[in-house]
């Protein structure tokens, strides 16, 4: 995969029209809505990987997270109307359906993370109505050791189809396991749960529920939120190295023409 193929893969939406087109895909039911957010690690594993760069491609909406991404739109003349961060997304969507006959689920993290970024949101907005909230999906072995593109996943997939807590769809699932890992689990489990929007979401829930802490506002305006994390979480040096490789390979690309 070509970087800039990829970046014309994305949509050029703003935060608010973002926003409408996922709460009307929720009201469709019966209809399913796969959704990607894409920063430059997430290219970086598609262009390692053919099988990963055709599920991202078989997703309904791609959308601009990362900072790196921006700036290689503006390289081959693409602009966007605005990042959509996985955190925000998952906030703003859930205040904006608090009010909707709409419901949310948060699939993945850490122990019991996806209850705590539940129970946050809740507080913040009351009438948030929650199907669901755990670290993995009832029926569903999952590979806790699996921290890079490992196939098939497919044995993985969904062994109680249909099944959902208090047997209530979800309308809305954001799905925090990662890249690549979250992209394959609803590329593979979409068709057989009673989910109509679904959502990879990253890190979302650590930030949300406080666990861990995001960089302040003026510093992500600044497009510096991965400086902030590699300072507080010095670990993340070796995946910071992709995106040194990300603006060279850009560089490269577009010097070449």
């Amino acid at each position: 995969m070509k970087i800039r193929d990829a970046i014309f893969q994305i949509k050029s939406l703003s935060f608010d029209e973002t926003l409408e087109y996922l709460v009307t895909k929720a009201k469709k039911k019966g209809e399913k809505c796969f959704v990607v957010t894409i920063n430059s690690e997430i290219i970086m594993l598609a262009r390692r990987d053919p099988e990963y760069e055709e599920i991202l491609k078989s997703a309904n909406l791609a959308l601009v997270d990362g900072i790196g991404a921006v700036w290689a739109g503006k390289m081959f003349g693409k602009s966007f109307k605005g990042r959509v961060h996985g955190s925000d997304l998952v906030e703003k969507l859930s205040q904006a359906v608090t009010k909707q006959p709409i419901t949310v689920g948060f699939l993945g993290g850490k122990g019991n993370v996806a209850k705590l970024t539940a129970e946050c949101l809740v507080s913040k907005y009351p009438g948030l109505k929650v199907a669901f909230a755990a670290s993995e999906w009832p029926g569903l072995e999952v590979d806790k050791e699996v921290s890079s593109i490992q196939y098939p996943v497919s044995s993985k997939k969904i062994l109680n189809t249909g099944y959902s807590i208090l047997n209530t769809p979800i309308d809305i699932l954001f799905v925090a396991f990662g890249a690549p890992k979250q992209e394959i689990w609803i590329y593979d489990n979409l068709p057989n749960i009673d989910v109509s929007v679904a959502i990879g979401v990253g890190g979302a829930f650590d930030f949300i529920s406080g666990k861990v802490r995001r960089a302040p506002k003026f510093v992500r305006s600044l497009g510096l939120e991965w400086l902030f994390r590699l300072i507080i979480q010095p670990w993340r040096i070796k995946r910071q190295t992709n995106l040194l490789k990300f603006v060279i390979l850009v560089l490269i690309e577009k010097i070449s023409g």
